[in-house]
């Protein structure tokens, strides 16, 4: 999956993979982002990404780097990968 991920992050890929987040995870990756970030707009945008960025697996820890978490460090790249793509869809000028 996180070959998946990898190519996703970069438009490789464009369907979502097996196992894709829940709906339950997009609620709660938006309501930690808001909870960082105030933004409706950022973190709605950034929630749409997600979903079709990232498997399941990677969005659990998405979400727990997002609530101060380690990314693991073989998971360095795809996670980079994965905040540049979703930076350049939702935040284009940043």
């Amino acid at each position: 999956m996180r070959i998946f991920a990898i190519a996703a992050a970069f438009g490789l890929l464009t369907l979502p993979a097996l196992g894709a987040p829940t709906t339950e995870q997009k609620a709660e990756f938006y309501a930690v982002c808001m909870g960082i970030a105030q933004d409706e707009t950022l973190c709605s945008c950034k929630a749409d990404a997600a979903m079709t960025l990232i498997d399941a697996d990677f969005m659990a820890m998405v979400i727990s780097a997002m609530q101060g978490g380690s990314v693991p460090q073989d998971e360095y790249s795809a996670y980079n990968a994965y905040v540049a793509k979703s930076n350049q869809i939702c935040k284009p000028n940043y």
